[in-house]
C-alpha cells in the first residue's frame, strides 16, 4: 500500500464506539438479550449476549457508558438468566446450566427447536464471568453481579454435558436428547474445555481435553506449519477472553509454539490464500480477506464469466479447503488485530478508505461483501454488502481491538480463578500463568 489514511487512535476508537452501538440499540433493556442480528422479529444469540456482557467493561473504560449504567444493563441480564426457566421442557430458557441457541426477544425462552448449545453457553458464561471480574466495588449491585456471575458459572453441568463420553457434546435437545457431534478438533471449544475443567461444581476430567487434543490435526500452507481449523473465527473467539502468549499445553509444547502464535500464522495463511486467490474471485487481495462463518449473498447458482458458480448463505467459510464464494467478512480480519497488527491495520484503512465499508452503516461494518456476486452493487461499488449486522460479529470487533490497545480484557480474566484453575487442569503452563 503505497499510502495509509489510518488514524491508528482515532479510527479504533471510532469503530469500536460505533460497533457498540449495537450492543446499546439492539438489547432488550427488560431482559439483557441481544438480537442476533438486526432482521425484523429475529431472536436473541446467547453467544452475543455474553459478547455484549464482556464488552460492557470496555464501554465503561472507554467512556462510552457510564458505570451506573453498565451496572444496571449487567444486573438486568445475569437476573433474567438465573431466574429463567431451567428444565427438560421444550420451551424453558436452559436445562442443566447451559441456555439454548437462540431465545425469543420477549419472553427469553426457546425457539425455533434449536439445541441446547454447549460452545455458545461458554460464549455466554466467560462474558458473565468478565463482568464478575470487573465490577467489584462494595455496592450490594456489584456485590450482586459477582454473586450471580459465580451461582450461573457454577450450575453448569459439564459433566452431563459429555453425555459418558470422553469429549464434550455440541449439544442437545428435549426432543431428541443429545446431538451426535462432539467438541473434536481444534476450534473455539478451547474456551469450552477451559471453564468446563476450572468448575468447582461439575467439572470435566482432566481427559476430556487430552481426548479433544487427541483429534487434532497439524499441517502446512504457505510455508507456516500450524493447527489447523478452515474458518478464521476458530482461532479468535477464545482468544477473546483468554490470553494464550508464552502458555502451552502438551500439544503446543511438543510442537514449539503457543496458541497466541498458531492464530498469528492462521491470520497469514488467510492472507496468503487472499493473495494467490486460487478461485479468482474479484476483490481478493493482501488487504482484502477474513473467511470465516458468515452471512452470504445466496443460496443460488449464477453464472459469473460464463462459469457456474455456488453463492451460500450463512455457512462456515474456510481456508484453504472451503467452502469459499468470494464473501469477505470484514470483521474477522479484525478480530485478528492481536496476533498480527502489521497486516490487519492496512486491511482496515482499505476497508474505511478504499472500500469506504463504513459509509452510511449505523453500527461500524456490515456482516459480510462480496465483490463477484452478479447483477447486485452498492452505494461504494464493491458488490454486494449484507444488509444485517451481527452481534457474534461485534463483540470480537470491540474486545479483540481492545485487547490489541490495552490487553485489558485478557488483564481482567487473568485474575479469574476459574479460568486459572481451568488452564492448569488442561496442562498449560509459562508466561502469566
Amino acid at each position: 500500500m503505497s499510502s495509509i489514511n489510518l488514524t491508528i487512535h482515532d479510527d479504533l476508537e471510532k469503530l469500536q464506539h460505533e460497533t457498540f452501538k449495537y450492543f446499546l440499540d439492539e438489547t432488550n433493556p427488560t431482559n439483557g438479550l441481544v438480537i442476533d442480528k438486526t432482521a425484523a422479529n429475529w431472536p436473541s444469540s446467547i453467544a452475543a449476549t455474553g459478547l455484549a456482557l464482556a464488552s460492557y467493561p470496555v464501554a465503561v473504560e472507554r467512556g462510552f457508558m457510564s458505570r451506573d449504567a453498565a451496572v444496571e444493563r449487567t444486573l438486568t441480564t445475569l437476573r433474567f438468566f438465573w431466574n429463567s426457566p431451567q428444565g427438560p421442557e421444550p420451551d424453558a430458557t436452559g436445562y442443566k446450566g447451559f441456555y439454548y441457541h437462540f431465545l425469543d426477544m420477549k419472553t427469553g425462552r426457546r425457539v425455533w427447536q434449536c439445541e441446547l448449545s454447549t460452545v455458545d453457553s461458554a460464549f455466554l458464561l466467560a462474558g458473565m464471568l468478565a463482568t464478575g471480574m470487573y465490577f467489584d466495588a462494595d455496592t450490594a449491585n456489584e456485590q450482586e453481579i459477582r454473586t450471580l456471575a459465580d451461582a450461573l458459572y457454577c450450575r453448569a453441568d459439564w459433566q452431563w454435558a459429555q453425555n459418558e463420553g470422553a469429549t464434550v457434546t455440541h449439544g442437545w435437545k428435549p426432543e431428541s436428547g443429545f446431538l451426535k457431534y462432539r467438541w473434536e478438533g481444534y476450534d473455539e471449544a478451547l474456551l469450552l474445555y477451559t471453564l468446563g475443567l476450572g468448575s468447582p461444581t461439575y467439572p470435566l476430567p482432566e481427559s476430556s481435553y487430552a481426548a479433544w487434543t487427541s483429534t487434532f490435526k497439524w499441517k502446512s500452507y504457505y510455508g507456516y506449519e500450524y493447527l489447523y481449523a478452515g474458518p478464521l473465527f476458530s482461532h479468535q473467539l477464545s482468544h477473546v477472553w483468554i490470553d494464550f502468549r508464552k502458555i502451552q499445553d502438551t500439544y503446543m509444547r511438543d510442537k514449539g509454539i503457543d496458541y497466541f502464535e498458531n492464530s498469528r500464522r492462521a491470520t497469514y495463511i488467510q492472507q496468503q490464500y487472499a493473495i494467490n486467490n486460487p478461485l479468482k474471485f474479484v476483490g481478493y487481495n493482501q488487504y482484502c480477506w477474513g473467511i470465516t462463518a458468515s452471512d452470504g449473498p445466496g443460496p443460488e447458482t449464477l453464472k459469473v464469466d460464463g462459469i457456474e458458480q455456488q453463492f451460500y448463505d450463512y455457512i462456515g467459510r474456510g481456508v484453504p479447503y472451503g467452502p469459499d464464494d468470494g464473501t469477505i467478512a470484514p470483521w474477522a480480519a479484525l478480530a485478528s488485530l492481536p496476533f498480527a497488527p502489521e497486516i490487519v491495520l492496512p486491511v482496515l484503512d482499505h476497508y474505511i478508505y478504499k472500500l469506504k465499508l463504513k459509509e452510511g452503516c449505523i453500527y461500524g461494518f456490515r456482516s459480510t461483501l462480496n465483490q463477484t456476486y452478479p447483477g447486485k452493487s452498492n452505494r461504494c461499488g464493491c458488490g454486494w454488502v449484507s444488509p444485517w449486522y451481527y452481534g457474534l460479529n461485534q463483540g470480537p470487533i470491540i474486545l479483540m481491538t481492545e485487547n490489541y490497545r490495552t490487553g485489558f480484557l485478557w488483564g481482567l480474566m487473568r485474575e479469574c480463578p476459574y479460568i486459572v484453575n481451568g488452564l492448569r487442569r488442561a496442562g498449560f503452563s509459562g508466561g502469566w500463568l
